[in-house]
């Protein structure tokens, strides 16, 4: 849709004027409308949001729901909005821009409610306030779709279309930094100069306090004019914006691990934590959260939530780069930080050292999708956990805790720790973690809120806080 009156939408297909009205009821998880014919058959309705009432047309049926899109709208919400990307609709990067931004934190904190009730029959004790931050230009990291397209005589560079694999025709992007933004069409010129222009399948951006990184991802060896051109285009464009956000060429050839600087003496990336004083060193394929402003409130919050003292031992597990061990360890006696890989183990040892919190902490690989009662508990006895998983959630962590708790013999002297803030960007899994917590773990919860990591997309981070009497 490219206003606030989608009556057009789809409108390629007559859709029978006899066709019944849907009241719209809520919103799933890829922000489509929710629907019910009178026989109960379920509808999802791409386009159209809570409360309205609408006519669609089908493009999928199954015996037990369709797929839709929005034709006809009456009583239109009062939370619809104009997006304000010209190109809403046909990328695929944002898929809620005609929903009002408060709107949107309203239901990420009712789909997090929802899954943690109905999943796991699970009720926060407190709700805690969504955290929440600038709708537009937030997005510090991007993966861009190169495409090569010869009927066009064009590259294009952005993201994908929407339910396509095609790279959506766009010259501007509002999530983006506008200085990242106002480089979508030269780069489109940049790599259709190349020798290989149909050998550059991405460009991932990564925003750093100092530099802006661009990983240039390329199928074949670079030419001498190729490497020119890359220089070339970092000094005009870094002149191009005053100077405030130089640019700085990686090169990836294969797997992330590849990646290298174009220039060995380049400007490196790093994000800041200034609450507690903390810089993070990174590459610009290393994750790190797209959101830098929310992120530091996220920490923040994790740890006043997590009340630690001077005196307490500390585990975050999946520990990534130390994104809160470091922050923990300015607070706590002894912070021991679990992640999978040993690459992250020794990347995080080296930002503790530039941190100067070598003395508190201490970093261990462990596969945490294989994690054994035994095998956890002979991390020793800690105060407090902070848990922040990948999208999969930490059911063997849970697990084991919670098998522990239900047979103490296996690990005589070991005690579960007194509080657990567990971080999620899947209400799902963590709905599944919090109900092992809770009904087989002897926690309670205590609070849990919604975090808008990704304003515009249905993506749900959130929040949570678990306690024991």
């Amino acid at each position: 849709m490219s206003d606030a009156n989608p009556s057009h939408v789809a409108a390629t297909a007559p859709v029978d004027p006899g066709q019944e009205w849907l009241k719209i009821q809520s919103l799933d998880l890829e922000a489509q409308g929710v629907a019910r014919r009178a026989n109960g058959k379920v509808v999802f309705v791409e386009g159209a949001l809570p409360g309205e009432e609408v006519r669609v047309q089908v493009s999928r049926r199954k015996n037990n729901w369709e797929q839709a899109s929005l034709h006809d709208l009456r009583a239109e919400s009062a939370q619809r909005v104009t997006p304000k990307c010209l190109h809403f609709g046909v990328c695929g990067g944002c898929k809620m821009q005609h929903f009002h931004p408060a709107a949107q934190v309203a239901v990420k904190q009712r789909v997090l409610e929802d899954n943690l009730w109905h999943l796991a029959k699970v009720k926060p004790e407190t709700l805690l306030r969504p955290i929440e931050g600038p709708a537009w230009g937030y997005r510090h990291r991007a993966r861009l779709s190169v495409r090569d397209v010869r009927k066009m005589k064009s590259v294009l560079v952005g993201f994908r279309e929407s339910k396509s694999s095609h790279v959506a025709d766009i010259q501007s992007c509002q999530i983006l930094p506008p200085h990242v933004s106002r480089l979508l069409m030269p780069l489109r010129a940049l790599v259709g100069a190349m020798e290989h222009r149909d050998r550059v399948p991405q460009i991932e951006v990564a925003v750093g306090s100092k530099v802006t990184a661009l990983v240039l991802r390329h199928l074949e060896a670079l030419s001498s004019s190729d490497v020119h051109l890359l220089r070339n285009f970092a000094a005009e464009h870094s002149a191009w914006n005053g100077g405030r956000f130089p640019i700085v060429w990686w090169l990836q050839a294969k797997g992330p691990e590849t990646v290298k600087p174009l220039d060995a003496h380049q400007t490196g990336l790093d994000y800041a934590l200034p609450e507690f004083g903390i810089t993070m060193p990174y590459k610009p394929t290393d994750f790190t959260q797209v959101n830098d402003a929310i992120n530091q409130v996220l920490v923040g919050r994790a740890l006043r939530l997590l009340q630690v003292r001077p005196d307490e031992r500390v585990i975050d597990w999946f520990c990534g780069l130390g994104n809160f061990t470091l922050p923990l360890a300015t607070q706590a006696r002894e912070v021991l930080g679990i992640e999978g890989s040993e690459l992250l183990v020794a990347r995080s040892r080296e930002n503790a050292q530039l941190n100067g919190l070598s003395g508190r902490t201490s970093f261990v690989a462990h596969n945490l999708f294989e994690l054994t009662p035994t095998e956890l508990a002979n991390y020793g006895n800690a105060d407090k956990w902070l848990v922040d998983p990948p999208r999969e959630g930490a059911f063997a962590l849970a697990k084991a805790l919670a098998d522990l708790n239900q047979d103490p013999t296996q690990a005589p002297g070991w005690m579960p720790p007194k509080r657990i803030v567990y971080v999620s960007c899947n209400p799902a899994t963590l709905a599944r973690d919090a109900g092992l917590l809770v009904h087989q773990g002897g926690y309670r919860c205590a609070a849990a809120g919604a975090v808008n990591m990704f304003p515009h997309t249905a993506h749900v981070e959130s929040m949570a806080v678990f306690e024991r009497d």
